[in-house]
Formats: C-alpha cells, structure tokens, sequence
C-alpha cells in the first residue's frame, strides 16, 4: 500500500522552492507573533490557548492541510503528468495512500512542530497547552490531508474549495452557526485536545467519541473515494 517512489516523487513536488516558502510562511508568523505576545503579555494560560486555537489550530493547520493535501496530486492531474504515473504497473488506491501519507507527515512537520514550539514560548506549556493543541494539529492533520487530497483528485478547483471550507465553513459560520460546528475538522481535534489539557480552557462542542468516530470515518472515506475516483480516471483516459 506504500511504495517509495511514488513517495519520493511526491515530497519533491510538496516540498520544491516556491511551496516550501509559503508551507514556512505561517509557522514562521505563528512564532514570530508567539515571542511578541510573550513579550509583551508575559506567560498566560488564557492568551496562549487563544493564540493557538485561534490562529495555529484554526487558521494554520488548514491552509497548510489543503496546501499539502492538493498539492500531492492536484497539480499532476491539471498538467497530465498523472498519465505517466498511472501507467506504471501501480494499485490506484497505492497511489492515493502514499500520497496521503507523505501529505500527512507534511502537514504534521509544517503545523504540529510549529504549534508546540509556539505553545512553550506562550506559557512553557503550563495547564499541558502546548501539548494538547500540539494534539490537536496532529490529529486534524490527518483528516485535513486526506479531505484535501480527495478534492485535489476530483476537482482543478480543489485549492479553492479547500480553503472556503476552511476559512469560509470552520472560521465563519463554526463561530455563527452551532450547527455547523458538529462538521468541522477543527471542533473534533478540539475535543481531543480538551481530554488532554482538561479543565477549561480547552474546549468543544463535540464529544470526545463522536469527534473520534467522525475523525476515522471522514479520513478513510475520504482515502477511499480518492481511490475511487483516480480509478475511474485512468479508465476514462484508456477509453
């Protein structure tokens, strides 16, 4: 189900100049702002967990999540090069699930470091903050990597759609609309993090067993639809 080349191939393509600047943009922003309000504020429990729910958990982890789960596969599919991939004697779904895994382990490294290393200069992890948004991002990593690559193999606007329903769904109306909230990446890792810091001020409207149900159910759905679809590709290509 993994095969190192297609690995390979990837991280190269996630990973080249012009990507690696704008994957290192946000994490770098996160911390830069973290020593600020360190500064400034001094160590807070409240203002960290603000700080990395609102703008590492959030904001971040998102964007990062639909830069690398598009950009496993979306941009092979919209020049063609896909073609040559697919020719090659490879299981669709082995494809779509090295490309998760390296879209996962960017995700991860690019959001989750970043979010612990911000979450020690805010308050050196007091009330277990640090960690558990850290939690968090590792978490929504997985379900954001495999949600976006879903969307980078069946749409061209896949980068588009991923960040409405990041900026647009989660951010706006998850913070009008209670409802919404149920269905949302961010709220499910919420719940996971709650159970790592208790207390207070880590929390979510979504309970801890239906946040890990959701999790699982929407991250293999999602592999698995992608596969789907990569599958009825190549067939439509060799009609």
């Amino acid at each position: 189900m993994y095969d190192p080349t297609v690995a390979r191939l990837t991280y190269r393509a996630l990973l080249g100049r012009r990507r690696a600047l704008i994957l290192g943009a946000l994490p770098v922003l996160l911390i830069a702002i973290s020593v600020v309000v360190r500064g400034l504020a001094g160590a807070d429990d409240q203002t960290a967990s603000d700080l990395l729910g609102g703008l590492a958990l959030a904001t971040m982890v998102p964007i990062i999540g639909v830069i690398a789960g598009t950009g496993a596969i979306g941009p092979e599919i919209d020049d063609g090069s896909v073609v040559y991939l697919l020719s090659k004697p490879l299981k669709r779904p082995t494809i779509i699930f090295t490309k998760l895994i390296v879209a996962i382990a960017v995700t991860m490294v690019f959001s989750a470091l970043p979010t612990l290393v911000a979450g020690f200069i805010l308050n050196g992890n007091g009330q277990q903050i640090a960690v558990a948004y850290t939690v968090a991002a590792l978490v929504s990593s997985i379900a954001y990597a495999a949600l976006f690559l879903l969307l980078g193999t069946v749409s061209r606007h896949a980068v588009v759609f991923g960040l409405v329903y990041a900026l647009v769904w989660e951010a706006l109306f998850g913070s009008l609309v209670s409802g919404a909230r149920t269905l949302s990446v961010q709220q499910w890792s919420l719940a996971v993090a709650h159970k790592v810091a208790g207390g207070d001020l880590v929390t979510s409207d979504v309970s801890l067993p239906t946040a890990t149900v959701l999790l699982i159910v929407v991250t293999v759905l999602a592999t698995w639809y992608a596969g789907q679809k990569l599958r009825s590709l190549t067939l439509a290509g060799e009609e």
